[in-house]
């Protein structure tokens, strides 16, 4: 049953005080029910049961039984107790405008002035929950609320939340009266006497509460905590602090910025003092300070087609074990970030044209922090033309004429380089260490197929450098032969070109075995490439041509080394070095090789279904042999491949094979292997000598796990990649991707993962062997309860790697996780429950403590 009334509102009176549905225009009030329509005797009073529905302007309520006054222009509503079972069911469902739904035991609504009283209510606002009480809302859309629980538990009986004992909810804020805690329905001693909640549209400023714990030599703490400033739509900043008992501290700044379609970033500054020892030591007197920079920025793709710019900048302190060591990851103590030895920046810009070419401008760095050496790019730049047929034209019909397949390409490369150490690169003289130059490199090719199944490949390439910088040696040499150069760098401009001719042909060889279709093993399938290429270049390194000088001695003498006349390049060291090489005529051989096994599909159930499982991937082997080589003229060969075993398991390796015999010799008093000019079966050996060995593999014991994080990996990409994010989620995305094991499926009962690493060297005199182990794995003890590890084994010293124990506890609405490193340098534990809301991040408990030790 269905009916629509209008209500005449023109006769109302005007000096009444009106809510914003009401205008001097009709509105239509629009009811229904499923079950039954009744009216009172004068029809004043409608009465809706079993799904009913009023509609009047932007109102809209549901619920078993709504009661309307068209009289008193009002409305009630509120469910039915189910006979059977009791329960309470059908209670009323509404919206007023752009709210949001919520639910309730009954509600009160007078559609002239739009004042309501609920009832029980259950609403959801920004994240939070609202339940229980009485709730008013008055003419000017205030809200009156009394006895209301706000929790972020999405159970219409919370496990925990605020208990309002009464408030005043406003467009953007909530004041009310005494506020405490209850959890699990009893109060507890947490409370306020008023209390103030902003509800802003936009990001607000606020103080961030700080973590207490201990650490075995800093003292007692308090770390992270600061302030969040909320500067605009755009930007933001958060100022974050540590402090310890000893006079040890810490401060960052970390700042996010985007402009959605456009770019976003952020950057993060970090400052540390730390004080180590005991009070009166040196190392007490003089803190340690540390800082560290990183600034990452990105563009988005549609923001300028073709244009991109981006940044990675990751710069640390080095000294007195430099910034990772010393603050133990910035107080994580994340074990792969302490034991990071190098770092690299980078920001570049390129730009695509419309014909395919491409220019790029880019500065980059690279630090070893071991050892304070560091490389930087100031900047590198790169234009490339793409390979272009000069002699077809445009429109060419038919086809080509062997000429017409020619093809010219054109690379320029800069470069301005200082390589030094961190602690000269800000001296006097830094900048003398800059070298800058450019190399060209022209390719020209041809392409054809002879035979129908021989490609082969014709070419050459030219290279020129020039280098705005160059060394000269002066050598002194001893009576005994031996002899020392000191090394000048002379500014100006040097240049030096070479070239290389090349062809090489390649095809396919396919070979098949058919067992019975009917078995399980169907056929085998080989697939080989061989490859064969020849190429000649000149001798570059004679002295006197191209960049070779002779070295001669203090008396103008040419130094001989091995009755060979020695000699250097000027361009040593230099930005573009060049590929100066001696003669080579060279013939080079290769072969890949692929082996599959068609076997029967268990999964079909026609039975007539089969599937490729491949054994072997991609081994190749390769090798050259070079006609000018004075000795040795028979390289080393190297093998490469993957063999997949089942579904779930497979093999990398690789290794090299040495051609050529040993013999032995004296040196110093000992008999040491050497290699001589012999191959291996002039000396009757049957095959070359293994030189090194490796292989590498993986294995999850439970693919589904690997499925799921991987697929948790991708979404956490895509939402990284998403413009908007506020702080919050930005720093848990990174909190993510910097701790693989901060995502806990509780859907997955169990996982166990291991990957193995092996390497075998022997140079015929020694031997070594390399073991490298490493697993992790989870388990649910409970559907709530989860158990996580990750370690490895040390071959060498027999023993366990640092270890990661984490425990997890679902709480519904809450988590609680414990971490334990229970040995090693940097052992600690940590114990947190905390609300899973973002907006009650600050609600939580955190208890941690750190055995950090400078010492050892």
């Amino acid at each position: 049953m269905q009916q629509i009334i209008k209500l005449d509102t023109t006769k109302k009176d005007k000096g009444n005080k009106t809510g914003k549905n009401n205008s001097s225009l009709d509105q239509k009030v629009e009811y229904k029910a499923e079950d039954s329509v009744k009216m009172s005797a004068d029809k004043n009073i409608v009465y809706l049961y079993g799904n009913a529905r009023v509609i009047y302007g932007d109102f809209e309520l549901d619920a078993a039984y709504i009661r309307y006054d068209k009289k008193q222009n009002s409305i009630f509503a509120r469910g039915l107790k189910d006979p059977k079972t009791g329960r309470y069911m059908g209670r009323p469902i509404f919206k007023s405008g752009t709210d949001g739904t919520a639910i309730a035991d009954s509600i009160f609504y007078n559609s002239e002035t739009t004042k309501a009283k609920v009832y029980g209510v259950f609403s959801e606002q920004e994240g939070g929950f609202f339940s229980g009480g009485q709730s008013k809302k008055q003419i000017d859309d205030e809200l009156h609320i009394k006895n209301v629980m706000y929790s972020t538990c999405n159970l219409p009986h919370p496990h925990f939340g605020l208990m309002i004992s009464k408030g005043v909810v406003t467009e953007k804020q909530i004041i009310t009266g005494p506020v405490y805690m209850i959890i699990e329905d009893i109060p507890t001693f947490l409370g306020l006497p008023f209390a103030f909640f902003p509800k802003p549209n936009k990001r607000t400023s606020g103080v961030i509460l700080p973590t207490p714990g201990e650490d075995a030599t800093r003292g007692f703490f308090l770390q992270n905590g600061g302030y969040y400033i909320g500067l605009n739509d755009y930007w933001d900043a958060k100022l974050l602090g540590s402090i310890y008992t000893n006079g040890s501290y810490e401060t960052s700044l970390l700042s996010n910025y985007t402009k959605r379609y456009k770019y976003n970033g952020n950057i993060n500054l970090a400052y540390a003092s730390f004080k180590d020892g005991l009070e009166g030591t040196e190392a007490f007197k003089n803190p340690t300070k540390n800082f560290s920079i990183n600034w990452s920025h990105s563009q988005n793709a549609n923001a300028n087609p073709g244009t991109t710019f981006s940044a990675s900048v990751r710069l640390v302190s080095t000294g007195r074990k430099g910034y990772y060591k010393n603050t133990a990851a910035g107080t994580t103590y994340d074990i792969n970030t302490i034991a990071t030895n190098s770092t690299s920046s980078s920001i570049s810009y390129a730009k695509a044209y419309s014909n395919g070419m491409n220019f790029s401008l880019a500065a980059s760095s690279d630090q070893t922090l071991s050892t304070r050496a560091i490389s930087l790019r100031l900047p590198e730049m790169t234009f490339n033309i793409p390979t272009f047929n000069p002699f077809s034209p445009k429109n060419a019909v038919g086809e080509q004429k062997w000429y017409q397949k020619i093809t010219v390409g054109y690379s320029l490369q800069g470069t301005n380089r200082i390589d030094t150490f961190d602690s000269l690169l800000f001296q006097n003289d830094g900048l003398k260490r800059l070298r800058s130059g450019f190399s060209h490199s022209i390719p020209v090719n041809m392409s054809f197929t002879a035979l129908k199944y021989l490609n082969f490949s014709l070419g050459g390439t030219y290279n020129e450098v020039w280098n705005f910088q160059s060394v000269s040696r002066r050598y002194t040499q001893f009576a005994d032969n031996t002899y020392t150069f000191r090394e000048d760098t002379i500014s100006g401009f040097k240049r030096a070109g070479s070239y290389s001719l090349s062809t090489s042909m390649s095809t396919k060889i396919y070979g098949r075995r058919d067992f019975n279709p009917a078995g399980k093993i169907q056929a085998l399938r080989h697939v080989m490439t061989p490859n064969v290429s020849f190429s000649y270049s000149p001798d570059f390194t004679k002295a006197g041509a191209g960049p070779f000088r002779p070295a001669i001695d203090q008396n103008g003498n040419q130094i001989y080394t091995s009755g060979q006349p020695l000699k250097y390049s000027i361009f040593d060291g230099m930005a573009q070095p060049g590929s100066f090489g001696g003669p080579n005529a060279s013939i080079g051989f290769g072969l890949d090789n692929t082996v599959e096994l068609k076997v029967r599909n268990k999964n079909d159930t026609t039975g007539t279904g089969s599937k490729k499982i491949p054994i072997i991937q991609g081994l190749s082997f390769s090798g050259s042999y070079n006609f000018l080589a004075p000795a040795y003229k028979l390289s080393t060969i190297g093998f490469s491949g993957r063999s997949q075993f089942t579904d779930k398991l497979g093999i990398n390796y690789n290794g090299t094979l040495d051609p050529y015999a040993l013999k032995d010799t004296t040196v110093n008093g000992q008999i040491m292997k050497i290699r001589e000019d012999r191959l291996f079966f002039q000396k009757n050996k049957f095959l070359p000598r293994l030189t090194n060995f490796g292989f590498s593999f993986d294995y999850s014991l439970n693919p589904e796990a690997l499925k799921r994080k991987n697929e948790a990996n991708d979404k956490l990409g895509e939402a990284a990649n998403k413009k908007g994010l506020n702080d919050l989620q930005s720093e848990q995305l990174a909190a993510i991707s910097r701790d693989p094991n901060a995502f806990v499926d509780f859907n997955i009962p169990w996982n166990f993962s291991f990957s193995y690493s092996f390497q075998y060297a022997n140079d015929g005199n020694t031997s070594t062997i390399s073991n490298t182990l490493n697993f992790n794995g989870d388990v649910n003890l409970t559907p709530k309860w989860k158990v996580t590890f990750n370690s490895g084994y040390d071959f060498k010293n027999n023993g366990l790697t640092p270890m990661n124990l984490a425990i997890y506890r679902d709480l519904h609405c809450w988590d609680m996780s414990v971490n334990w490193v229970p040995f090693g340098a940097y052992r600690s534990y940590s114990l947190t429950i905390k609300v899973k809301a973002s907006i009650l991040q600050d609600l939580k408990l955190s208890k941690r403590q750190g055995f950090y030790n400078t010492y050892q």
